[in-house]
């Protein structure tokens, strides 16, 4: 069957119609077309990390249906900003627009734009709507002003915001506390695909790789799809992470940086927060957070985090008899772990670091933290493969009281456990293997020690069923009879 394909969204022909259609963001997808659909104004913000597409998704899906589209230039004063916003006016219709002097006079030509247009539903885009907020600018209240004093009155305005830095868009248009607050319809995260996604855009892409693969490429990559499309079909999965992240002129060898300054304005605070949070696999509380990083414990550092998990690079965890305090944080973007654990230690500049890694003791402790990450990321793949998709659960992470460090047989800590309302839960052990999983008499005890540790520091009922997430499944042997569940990579996609 042929496939369609562009950098961020993929279209296969329907075996019912001639027609392309689109594949994944199906609830984002959705959300977009009832905005679109409605009889009264709507007001969206689409955030989400860089590359992810949330630029293609809108132009895909309104293509040929814009009043008015406009992106923000980075890096640029306000002058620069007003005649790019001039430019964007003449380009869509209003052909005798004039140099603004403020952002309120930009936003009145806007205006006059879309009284002029005879399109039944007004479709207004602008992209890297932070970029537009430069220094002394005032654009966020005259931006408040166009949507409340004017858009918002109308019927027919369906205004689609949207920016890779976060930071900004959460603070101004999703928490806004002033003129916008609780204006916002439909408020869309962006995420990375998941790996049932990345095997289709793979397709789409002609790259032959297998499931295991496919997975590896997701435990380096995530499921970020400008990633996975700089790609090239021909060469191998080693072959391919060697040119783009380790060559001289590799196109993602400078990305970490570029990630991090992106999505925040002032980068190095939260590249501070996750290169101390990198350190330790299983996650740091506030207080360990502080020390290490040597950091303030006030608002700064609230909001950093907050926008570092709702960014997806790190989650928040919480003991299973303490949910609401003494949280967790843990990093857990593919990426960035990929970056701290080999493209920041290629000190050689060697141009096939990832090749001559491979089979390394490096590469053994990168993949079970790895493979543990993207497990974190398919929680609901997971259920459905434990038959539990529709039950009531609580997912979270624990740590034994013992647990200073990394040690799994002092302590014990849990990656994922998964109390459901039938009374069970799930304890959840994420293991990278390249053959079937052999339990032996070392692990079995360190499993009993995990058990064990929770059923008498949590107190629970719940009966406790030992859960082994793994790429083939597990040998069978007399240490393997209390696996009660096995999912397998196959599981994930």
């Amino acid at each position: 069957m042929a496939c369609y394909k562009h950098k961020f969204c993929i279209f296969a022909p329907s075996n019912h119609q001639s027609r392309k259609m689109l594949i994944g963001r199906t609830k984002e997808k959705r959300l977009l077309m009832e905005a679109y659909q409605a009889e009264e104004s709507h007001f969206v913000a689409i955030y989400g990390r860089r590359r992810v597409g949330k630029t293609y998704l809108v132009r895909e899906l309104f293509e040929g249906k814009f009043t008015f589209e406009h992106s923000g230039m980075a890096n640029t004063k306000t002058r620069g900003q007003l005649q790019n916003f001039q430019s964007s006016l003449r380009r869509w219709g209003l052909a005798k627009a004039r140099q603004p002097h403020n952002w309120i006079e930009a936003f009145d030509m806007l205006c006059d734009l879309i009284v002029q247009s005879k399109d039944r539903r007004k479709v207004v885009f602008i992209d890297e709507l932070p970029w537009m907020d430069a220094p002394k600018s005032d654009f966020l209240p005259a931006f408040e002003h166009f949507w409340n004093g004017w858009a918002s009155a109308r019927k027919d305005v369906l205004l689609i915001v949207c920016g890779s830095a976060t930071s900004w868009i959460i603070s101004n248009i999703v928490n806004n506390h002033g003129g916008l607050h609780n204006r916002l319809t439909y408020e869309i995260p962006l995420r990375p695909f998941t790996l049932r996604e990345c095997r289709l855009y793979a397709q789409s892409l002609h790259l032959e790789m297998n499931d295991h693969q496919l997975l590896e490429c997701y435990m380096v990559m995530g499921g970020v799809p400008y990633y996975w499309s700089r790609m090239q079909k021909g060469l191998s999965l080693a072959q391919n992470i060697d040119a783009l992240f380790f060559s001289r002129n590799g196109a993602l060898r400078g990305e970490y940086q570029s990630l991090y300054s992106s999505l925040f304005r002032r980068p190095e605070l939260y590249q501070t927060v996750i290169m101390a949070l990198g350190q330790k696999r299983i996650g740091m509380t506030r207080g360990e957070l502080m020390k290490t990083a040597g950091l303030t414990g006030n608002g700064t550092l609230t909001r950093v985090l907050e926008e570092l998990e709702q960014c997806g690079f790190i989650r928040r965890y919480n003991s299973a008899a303490d949910k609401a305090n003494n949280a967790i944080f843990q990093l857990i973007d593919s990426f960035t772990l990929f970056y701290f654990k080999f493209m920041q230690n290629n000190v050689k500049s060697d141009e096939h670091f990832w090749t001559n890694s491979i089979d390394s003791a490096m590469h053994r402790a990168w993949s079970g933290l790895a493979f543990e990450r993207v497990c974190l990321m398919h929680v609901p793949q997971m259920k459905r493969a434990l038959g539990i998709e529709g039950v009531t659960s609580f997912e979270y992470a624990w740590r034994s009281k013992a647990s200073n460090n990394d040690d799994e047989t002092g302590g014990a800590h849990i990656d994922l456990l998964i109390e459901r309302n039938d009374q069970v839960t799930n304890l959840c052990e994420m293991k990278f293997c390249h053959d079937e999983f052999e339990i032996d008499e070392q692990y079995y005890k360190v499993l009993q020690n995990k058990k064990l540790r929770f059923i008498r520091e949590t107190g629970t009922k719940n009966a406790i069923h030992l859960t082994l997430v793994t790429v083939n499944g597990i040998k069978h042997n007399s240490w393997a009879g209390d696996i009660q569940r096995v999912i397998t990579s196959k599981d994930l996609f």
